[in-house]
């Protein structure tokens, strides 16, 4: 039984380079959990833990039954209350808000045959075993981003409006308008890896 690798089968999904790049996304599914606060605080860290717990539970559900995937990158999108920061742009944003005041959803993207039943099962599960509440709060989450801007970032967090800068100024010339969240792919275990070590995909998606 070949094991279904999302990394593999939506390369454009999951790679980006160093320069800004104009990419269609496809829809997609994933497992879901939103918050709000600090991403450097325990409750972040704590939300990390049951959508794993979570996604490796279903990818077992379904090893058993002979479907068998590779349990995907952790992404995230990102945003803030646009009518309390009015005016700050994109690369501005992760320098002139206060963390505290950041509303994010964490997503691992699901195969296209997970369904909600079984994430219900996985949940019950997950739940049994660890006794997080959390996990009761996930949820099977669907997105389509379509036409997007993105850019692989090379680093720490906190250099992001770098890269944000360089993305910024190409929807400026090509006159685009921000369509959906600010969306992060963690290539990288931030937990695990060097500052300066960091591999993270950026993007946008705009109209």
């Amino acid at each position: 039984m070949e094991k279904l690798d999302l990394s593999k089968k939506y390369k454009t999904y999951f790679t980006a380079q160093k320069s800004p790049q104009i990419v269609e996304i496809e829809p997609a599914q994933f497992l879901s959990l939103t918050g709000k606060g600090d991403p450097s605080g325990q409750a972040f860290l704590e939300k990390i833990q049951a959508l794993y717990a979570t996604a490796y539970t279903l990818k077992f559900m379904y090893k058993l039954a002979n479907k068998d995937f590779v349990v995907s990158k952790l992404e995230a999108l990102w945003w803030f209350d646009e009518s309390k920061f009015a005016g700050i742009t994109m690369d501005e944003a992760p320098q002139k808000i206060e963390r505290s005041e950041w509303e994010y959803r964490l997503l691992i993207r699901m195969p296209e045959y997970v369904n909600n039943q079984e994430v219900a099962k996985a949940k019950d599960t997950a739940f049994v075993k660890k006794k997080w509440p959390l996990i009761k709060e996930l949820e099977l989450f669907q997105m389509a981003e379509g036409k997007s801007v993105q850019m692989l970032h090379l680093g720490p967090f906190a250099k992001e409006p770098e890269t944000l800068a360089v993305m910024a100024q190409l929807m400026k010339e090509k006159g685009f308008s921000k369509n959906g969240h600010h969306h992060e792919i963690y290539l990288s275990d931030f937990n695990k890896t060097a500052p300066d070590k960091l591999k993270t995909i950026l993007r946008e998606p705009v109209r």
